[in-house]
């Protein structure tokens, strides 16, 4: 059971969230356990906000310039220091039960516990490639991870993603809290920083939500390059802890073999020209400094995040 004593904030950063906010902020308001939600509006042209504010009032709005993945979510932390544990939530995600957060949280009656990951199931909507995604990335096996494990998993050792995961605040800010002036994955840096600090980090396949995307080939592509951006500028997490090793590969071979197996076979050439855009992207992210700036903008799927940079 969870320790009634620890406070519980949900943190959710938003903007334009149109139709997926009220399904999330619905399925917080059937949560089964006493949380408060934290809402920080990028200034939404689509009324988010006001939406927002119809279900919880600790809604604050900043200039959508102002937003960064990382540096938000610290200043969401930092100015809300009531809350023990600090579940994050992105908003095209909802829960899958009502049991959700109160599954995600009990994860840290663990004391070694800094972070937990919970468990993401595809949209409804979700088309095979993004269903195989959230089939592979989030199996339904429970997985304690920390700092001895690196050799085993190597990167996937610090697997984290703010769409439904939950902090230790004390962890949190041991470790350094979220950094600003990153591209993306503030929570695989995050993660990776706890495990030097010697917490273990959580996968939940109880704490459920529903999260993925259909990207196209081209997002894919651009996801990929900004992946890359963040593995060539924080290449300390891959030294620290290895690189994927075969992941890749072990990922195609898994996606052609659920597609054959589901009988989608419409959905194999596109899987293979998707994969080798995920390579052909991840690939000249990491080598992004050779490029043009005026090129490396094309090619990004976070073109805001250059503007903030000098070159």
């Amino acid at each position: 059971m969870h320790d009634a004593s620890q406070k519980v904030g949900v943190f959710i950063p938003v903007y334009n969230a149109g139709v997926d906010l009220p399904r999330l902020l619905d399925s917080l308001h059937l949560a089964s356990l006493d949380a408060d939600v934290i809402i920080v509006d990028s200034s939404s042209s689509d009324g988010s906000a006001e939406v927002a504010r119809r279900y919880t009032p600790y809604v604050t709005v900043i200039d959508k310039n102002e937003f960064d993945h990382g540096g938000t979510r610290q200043k969401m932390v930092e100015d809300n220091s009531a809350y023990d544990i600090c579940v994050f939530m992105t908003q095209d995600a909802y829960l899958a039960s009502p049991e959700a957060i109160a599954r995600i949280v009990e994860a840290f009656d663990d004391p070694s516990v800094g972070a937990v990951c919970g468990r993401q199931l595809p949209h409804l909507d979700a088309n095979p490639l993004a269903q195989h995604a959230r089939y592979f990335n989030y199996p339904d096996a429970f997985q304690k991870k920390s700092w001895e494990d690196r050799e085993r998993y190597g990167i996937k050792t610090a697997f984290m993603s703010n769409s439904f995961s939950a902090y230790r605040r004390k962890a949190l800010l041991e470790a350094g809290g979220f950094p600003s002036k990153l591209i993306l994955s503030e929570d695989m840096y995050i993660a990776a920083r706890m495990l030097q600090k010697g917490w273990s980090i959580v996968y939940s396949n109880t704490a459920v939500c529903h999260h993925s995307h259909n990207y196209s080939i081209v997002e894919e592509f651009k996801r990929y390059f900004d992946i890359g951006v963040f593995h060539h500028d924080q290449a300390w997490i891959g030294e620290a802890l290895g690189g994927a090793g075969g992941e890749g590969l072990r990922y195609v071979k898994s996606e052609l073999s659920f597609l054959i197996k589901q009988k989608h076979w419409l959905w194999l050439p596109r899987s293979l020209v998707t994969c080798a855009a995920k390579l052909a992207g991840y690939k000249l992210g990491k080598s992004y400094q050779r490029l043009p700036m005026s090129l490396v903008r094309k090619l990004s799927m976070h073109t805001r995040y250059w503007g903030n940079q000098e070159k």
